[in-house]
């Protein structure tokens, strides 16, 4: 299970990586009001930079834009084998995140505390209700 990509611009940068990095996936933080470039976050200037201003640089994507967050309400999501040795697992629904295209993404926290999406799920369980 992995946590959905979103972010506040509703774009993301693709990179292929070269000899001394690999690829990757960057969110974009802004545009450039000269140019209309994407930036984002260049770690080791500590500043933003156009997208172009790398080498390998290949295209934008959408992401997700959050727009509401809201609780879990008891539903749980349910994998028939993502749990120990290929055993079902069953999280409880800490929240459901509604993207501005309208979509409810099922964020759930596992034993230790990590938070991922359920896009996963095989099934959801209602409240009140028990797997059929």
């Amino acid at each position: 299970m992995q946590l959905r990509y979103f972010n506040q611009t509703g774009w993301t940068a693709i990179f292929n990586g070269t000899e001394t990095e690999i690829g990757r996936m960057v969110r974009v933080e802004g545009w450039d009001p000269a140019t209309g470039t994407a930036l984002v976050v260049d770690p080791q200037r500590g500043a933003l930079r156009q997208v172009t201003d790398y080498v390998d640089f290949s295209h934008l994507e959408r992401a997700d834009q959050v727009v509401a967050a809201i609780p879990g309400g008891g539903w749980r999501a349910h994998w028939t084998d993502e749990g120990p040795g290929g055993s079902p697992l069953t999280e409880q629904v800490l929240a459901w995140l509604i993207t501005s295209q309208g979509r409810a993404t099922a964020i759930t926290v596992d034993a230790e505390g990590h938070v991922e999406d359920a896009d996963s799920a095989d099934a959801f369980i209602p409240p009140g209700e028990e797997l059929q």
